[in-house]
């Protein structure tokens, strides 16, 4: 089981027992309308989605649009990053919690920093019941950083962890690669399935990347369509979906949605099974 007991990050260079505990910046519930009775199916559908706060191409915040995008997708699983919590620029909403009831999921949001009379962070929505949500503190980069680890109770697999992450994105990659280094160093700690999600901000072939792709299975995209950023022209592949232990784990499909104007990224979609 993932412990919730908090390491330094010494302890956690030193120790290959470190553990996390809750910090005060995550919060954690069930939308009123997520239930607990959902169906063991055998496929989990994941999405990883930079929402940029809900603020479009466009440059109008619209979450409802945002909800719209990720509800036809059909997700079990949706790791956000650049997520506000009552921030003053998008019209001080919760936007996990929002996002939550509006898909009718459960949700847990985990702050990088105030911001606006508010915080700025990210979150995981859940199909399922979430039992733990922890911050596990990376290394501080350009801007603070945690990556969001929450266990949820699949109904035919048990507790599943999954961990989001939202890497530096400066062009020198010692920041990043700090940050990735410190998470590679607790996920060597977890004995439960886990999916990693999130904008990693580097590249395939980089050596953030290779952390990762050592330690689990990276759900691959179709060559013709793996850009996931700008969402309107897009270049560059940043937003990544793993899942591990790498010989438990099988992509059906992969997906980057060409999704335009609800954000500056594309979201993914995996639809994985746990052998």
């Amino acid at each position: 089981m993932f412990s919730a007991a908090f390491a330094s990050g010494k302890a956690v260079a030193r120790s290959k027992q470190a553990t996390f505990a809750l910090l005060a910046l995550i919060t954690a519930c069930a939308s009123p309308r997520a239930s607990v009775e959902v169906a063991a199916s055998a496929q989990l559908r994941v999405v990883s989605y930079n929402i940029r706060h809900g603020r479009g191409m466009d440059d109008r915040v619209d979450l409802e649009r945002t909800a719209a995008v990720l509800r036809a997708l059909d997700p079990d699983i949706i790791g956000l990053q650049e997520v506000d919590s009552a921030v003053e620029r998008s019209g001080r909403i919760d936007e996990a919690a929002l996002l939550g009831r509006r898909l009718g999921l459960h949700h847990a949001f985990g702050s990088f920093f105030d911001y606006q009379g508010g915080r700025y962070g990210m979150a995981i929505l859940s199909r399922f019941p979430v039992r733990q949500a922890n911050a596990i503190r990376l290394p501080d980069g350009n801007e603070p950083r945690i990556a969001l680890a929450v266990t949820v109770d699949h109904p035919r697999y048990g507790e599943l962890l999954v961990v989001n992450v939202h890497f530096d994105w400066v062009a020198d990659d010692a920041f990043r690669y700090s940050q990735a280094e410190r998470l590679a160093a607790v996920l060597d700690t977890v004995s439960l399935p886990y999916v990693l999600l999130g904008d990693f901000n580097d590249t395939p072939g980089s050596r953030t990347l290779d952390l990762f792709q050592q330690r689990a299975r990276e759900a691959d995209k179709p060559a013709e369509r793996r850009f996931t950023f700008s969402s309107t022209d897009p270049k560059k592949e940043i937003d990544f979906v793993f899942a591990a232990p790498a010989a438990s784990w099988v992509a059906d499909t992969v997906r980057v949605i060409d999704e335009r104007m609800a954000s500056d990224h594309r979201p993914v979609l995996a639809v994985l099974r746990l052998r």
